[in-house]
């Protein structure tokens, strides 16, 4: 993705106020966890509870979220990047769905520009690939039990595929 793009992205995003951050708690895989120690974050952030993810703050807000913006954007976990974009295994199934535009500003966008859906979308499908491959597969369970609502089902993926194929973050 070119800057230009990139750069408007992070402002359509920007001017929403983070509604993707509240109660946001993304799954973290020990990679990623060693990865967010490295640039600031602390294992006070962290919860390890049924599938280790980010905590939020008394505010609501993911602990990642800091003066309106995310504080570890350059290592943010593998669902942040992939959003507005989220997934579900049913079977031997991936399921991919996409926020519907009432609740996300850059999904309006992405459904009006065809080419930026296209590289967003290859960027979510490659981060999550990799956070599948990434979680124990009973952390990965509970994490398939949140209820992800507001969404529409926008592809379905040969899950052995999807896992096979060189998606590395």
């Amino acid at each position: 993705m070119n800057q230009i793009t990139s750069d408007l992205l992070t402002q359509i995003c920007d001017k929403c106020g983070g509604r993707c951050c509240y109660f946001a708690k993304p799954p973290l895989t020990e990679e990623r966890i060693s990865i967010l120690l490295e640039n600031g974050m602390t294992f006070d952030d962290i919860l390890f509870h049924s599938y280790r993810k980010l905590d939020c703050k008394s505010t609501g807000f993911c602990v990642g979220f800091k003066d309106g913006r995310c504080r570890v954007q350059h290592v943010k976990p593998e669902t942040c990047v992939a959003g507005p974009f989220t997934f579900d295994v049913k079977g031997e199934e991936l399921q991919i769905f996409l926020k519907q535009e009432r609740i996300c500003d850059l999904a309006a966008f992405l459904r009006g520009n065809p080419d930026v859906y296209k590289e967003q979308y290859d960027l979510a499908l490659q981060n999550i690939a990799h956070l599948l491959k990434g979680l124990p597969k009973e952390e990965l369970d509970e994490v398939l039990k949140v209820e992800e609502d507001s969404t529409e089902l926008v592809a379905k993926l040969p899950l052995d595929e999807v896992l096979s194929a060189d998606c590395r973050n």
